[in-house]
């Protein structure tokens, strides 16, 4: 396997290209040489990429869908997307298109040096240089998301999109370094999310700006659902707050310029179980005599997205 981070050495990260690198050849995970199989039988690509586009296109059609599809399903399961690999379409559990229309004409991401945390496979990244980012670095410790990732470099080579097997721990955070860090889906799997916040601003360089997206409850008290045990099946849900209660934390993390962006319900239509992600998905997750709460009870998920202006 060749070293993916090389690029990003190049763009000015030795240390963090070099951490990441360690952390990627080094894994122990079980599935690990099936997946590197994989990529290695992938095509490779020329460099054709179309990104402005719900389901960003990577890699010409290929000669012989039906393989390049069998492929691609070793590397399940596919959360965020639509994607379109080598002329094949990829139905991922999420329709991460609708949550980029709803976020797109907030932030400022042209010329910009962008940290993703929590970043999945790197679906967002490539929307991102579609608005016109300069660099995306991405984070995420699930390791199917990065060879999704290294999937999408060998049908598209050179993008300056980069998926890390890390996770915000390993960050530098004594010298912020990026214009944007956005932070979707991770805060309420945090114990201390007042310390992640400060984490984030610690990343930004002054003047930048955080999108936080984050599930919430609807009202304006202090309530914080603190689930005891699963929160829509999913564990380490640790803390749901009212957007009143978002508004303290990120005060207390210094972060007091936030302008909500935007608020919606989660559906069954924008999040789903599909050929590419046959696990159960919120569908399941719902009571199914009352989809306004979930399977124990608590309230159905709804998720509010910030955008925060990192003063002096």
């Amino acid at each position: 396997m060749k070293n993916p981070y090389r690029q990003l050495k190049a763009e000015g990260w030795p240390v963090l290209a070099e951490l990441a690198w360690q952390r990627l050849k080094t894994s122990t995970h079980g599935d690990f040489p099936h997946w590197l199989e994989t990529i290695n039988a992938l095509p490779e690509g020329d460099g054709f990429r179309q990104l402005d586009r719900a389901a960003p296109a990577l890699g010409q059609p290929v000669d012989d869908p039906a393989l390049l599809r069998r492929r691609l399903l070793n590397l399940h399961p596919w959360r965020k997307g639509p994607l379109v690999l080598g002329g094949v379409r990829i139905d991922t559990e999420w329709r991460s298109d609708r949550k980029w229309k709803r976020l797109e004409p907030h932030p400022d991401l042209k010329g910009k040096r962008i940290l993703d945390i929590g970043c999945g496979n790197g679906y967002f990244g490539l929307r991102m240089l579609a608005s016109g980012a300069k660099l995306v670095v991405g984070v995420d410790p699930t390791l199917v998301f990065v060879m999704q990732w290294l999937a999408m470099q060998k049908l598209s080579p050179g993008l300056n999109n980069f998926v890390l097997p890390l996770g915000i721990e390993d960050l530098p955070t004594d010298t912020p370094a990026f214009d944007s860090v956005f932070s979707m889906g991770v805060l309420y799997h945090r114990r201390d999310p007042v310390r992640h916040l400060e984490q984030l601003k610690k990343l930004t360089l002054t003047g930048g700006q955080i999108v936080l997206e984050t599930l919430v409850l609807e009202g304006e008290g202090d309530t914080i659902l603190k689930p005891a045990g699963r929160y829509a099946r999913m564990r380490n849900v640790h803390a749901v707050p009212t957007l009143k209660v978002l508004r303290d934390w990120l005060e207390q993390a210094g972060l007091p310029n936030a302008q909500l962006i935007d608020m919606s319900r989660t559906t069954t239509d924008e999040q789903r179980s599909t050929d590419w992600m046959t696990f159960e998905s919120l569908r399941e997750c719902l009571d199914t005599t009352n989809p306004s709460i979930t399977v124990e009870g608590h309230p159905a998920p709804i998720r509010a997205a910030l955008l925060v202006r990192v003063g002096d």
